[in-house]
């Protein structure tokens, strides 16, 4: 399972069902590009897979721009699919 916590212009913002182990994070992907931000205790590149360094810096703007919805979506989801880390 991985439910989308936000979809803005052409990113896709998810996570796995089994990354509620994990700290909280998203995974952000767009055509055959994608890339994990932690977002604790600030929005921090994880990894990342095709995105250039501008295109990068434009997700994590919006990922700080949204930290508080993501974390609320992570927290609300991740309590009924196993431990919160």
């Amino acid at each position: 399972m991985t439910p989308t916590f936000l979809r803005h212009g052409p990113y896709r913002i998810y996570i796995y069902s089994y990354d509620c182990h994990e700290p909280r994070h998203v995974h952000v992907d767009r055509e055959n590009k994608s890339a994990k931000f932690w977002l604790e205790p600030v929005v921090t590149l994880a990894a990342n897979h095709g995105y250039g360094r501008a295109e990068l810096r434009r997700i994590e703007r919006l990922l700080q721009e949204q930290l508080l919805t993501l974390r609320e979506r992570w927290d609300e989801f991740c309590k009924g699919h196993g431990s919160m880390a």
